[in-house]
């Protein structure tokens, strides 16, 4: 490192703005987060006002992850050349200026097209954010804590988003679910052109364009694949030919970067076991906390009957304890170091998963508490990645690192889906049992899923609404409960294997330019 690198560095740990870019860098990922899970309770008035066909309504709720997991590499690498907060900035202005788009258009096309460039614009910021933090907070102990705030908002965003979109739509249209990102970009612009300063690698290299499509097609085929497969299940080719065309893409952008001066990603840090171990436990603790999420929505919603606001609140425990995770995280890696915080982080997580399934979703106090242990362990395990996944990378390559730990969550989120979905559908599939009487294709309804059914009973005659409804929530309470525990069970054996292969805390090798 150049003298003056390292004293611009010195100067940027002592600069007390420290601490306000990081309100304007958490307020950035709150901006993503929220975006995410928001669109979700505007779905009914949207669909009302603009009469998207069922594909387009699709689109509409998957381009935006679609498009973020896919340049999240690409924008990483792009933030390290051109200067992180510089992209940062200007995806800001873009997500404000996308999101008025957003709010309204016209057609479901053009929602569509809107959706994808706020994923485009999102993609700028999530790794940039990141990547900031590393250049910002030099020191470990406060990078750390930095970390630990930055994930705390990033798990409240995902929380929030519902229980924002619920008090908006209660007021105004489907189109205030977007513009409420303008004013946030403005108080993030506002404080950031001010706190926070420049950063980027000062001998980048080329960007490779065919890396760039190959991580793009990678990450695009392999999530949509999954997606598909848990929705169609396994009659549909076409999902198993999008996850082959990533899969073989993935290997491909693999084998180039070996070869490359300059690649995407550094695939020599994957033989770093505190990066790869972070990276895989990273990918792990979205597996089971998604995953499990997103059915838990399903059986307050459908199951017991709740509005879309009020599950929201019924999440909001595991939420608020994924928030006190990501503080309690900070503390336990400067106790024990990020081996303890991940491995007994992810343990804590497959306890309350394995709670859930033993009570059988039966007993609020005792699934609250379940709940909580889920949201408390995977906020710490997933606090703790992010800073072993920064810590393992050079401060020059922090915006491809932090792409790398953010393309493990999405991919890990899409898989929790996908995996458990499938375990879901294949349990409930097995113990549903059909009232007798019904007609065809109430029964084909009712054999498929709880969902098929919800959506059967509408044109039902009111005789069989009541038999129908209660084998399909008995049959979804029983499946959900088996999903709980086969994913309590796979994050145990995660939790051992981070256990095995991260370093103690005494082998922890920190970064250059740490003190």
């Amino acid at each position: 490192m150049s003298e003056s690198l390292a004293s611009a560095e010195a100067q940027t740990e002592k600069d007390p703005r420290r601490w306000w870019a990081l309100v304007a860098l958490s307020l950035a990922v709150l901006l993503v987060a929220v975006d995410n899970t928001i669109l979700a309770l505007a779905i009914p008035s949207l669909s009302e006002s603009l009469s998207p066909t069922p594909t387009e309504l699709l689109w509409i709720g998957d381009i935006y992850s679609f498009v973020l997991a896919g340049l999240l590499v690409t924008m990483g690498n792009v933030g390290d050349r051109v200067g992180r907060k510089k992209l940062l900035m200007i995806g800001l202005v873009g997500f404000a200026v996308v999101s008025v788009i957003a709010a309204f258009a016209p057609t479901a096309e053009a929602l569509i097209a809107s959706r994808a460039l706020l994923g485009v614009a999102g993609a700028t910021l999530m790794p940039s954010t990141l990547s900031l933090i590393r250049n910002t907070f030099l020191d470990a102990r406060e990078r750390t804590k930095a970390i630990a705030v930055w994930s705390a908002v990033a798990a409240a965003g995902g929380g929030l988003g519902p229980l924002i979109g619920g008090v908006l739509l209660e007021h105004f249209w489907w189109g205030s679910v977007f513009l409420v990102n303008v004013p946030i970009v403005i108080v993030i612009i506002g404080i950031g052109a001010w706190a926070l300063r420049e950063s980027k690698n000062p001998n980048p290299g080329p960007i490779d364009i065919l890396s760039v499509v190959l991580s793009m097609v990678a990450i695009l085929g392999t999530i949509a694949g999954i997606k598909d497969i848990a929705i169609h299940g396994f009659s549909d080719p076409y999902p198993f030919a999008y996850l082959v065309i990533g899969l073989v893409s993935g290997y491909w952008f693999v084998r180039r970067q070996l070869t490359l001066e300059s690649p995407l990603i550094d695939m020599e840090l994957f033989k770093v076991p505190a990066f790869s171990g972070a990276v895989g436990a990273d990918l792990v603790s979205v597996f089971g906390l998604m995953g499990v999420y997103f059915f838990l929505a399903q059986q307050f919603q459908l199951v017991q009957g709740e509005s879309p606001l009020q599950s929201g609140f019924q999440l909001l425990p595991a939420e608020l304890a994924a928030l006190v995770g990501a503080f309690v995280a900070a503390r336990v890696i400067r106790k024990l170091g990020r081996r303890a915080a991940v491995a007994g982080g992810i343990a804590l997580g497959a306890i309350g998963l394995l709670g859930l399934g033993v009570l059988h979703l039966e007993g609020n106090l005792l699934v609250i508490t379940a709940m909580v242990c889920v949201g408390l362990g995977f906020g710490c395990s997933l606090t703790a990645t992010a800073d072993a996944i920064l810590a393992a990378a050079p401060p020059e390559r922090a915006g491809a690192a932090g792409a790398v730990s953010e393309t493990a969550y999405e991919l890990g989120a899409a898989l929790g889906i996908a995996i458990l979905g499938s375990i879901l559908g294949a349990w409930y599939r097995h113990v549903i049992v059909i009232p007798p009487g019904l007609p065809s294709d109430a029964s084909a309804a009712v054999e498929e899923s709880l969902s098929t059914t919800v959506e059967a009973v509408q044109s039902a005659p009111a005789s069989i609404v009541e038999p129908m409804l209660e084998a399909s929530k008995v049959a979804f309470t029983d499946a959900l409960s088996v999903t709980c525990l086969v994913a309590g069970v796979i994050c145990a054996i995660a939790a051992y294997i981070a256990l095995r292969v991260l370093p103690t805390k005494e082998n922890e090798i920190e970064p250059v330019g740490d003190h």
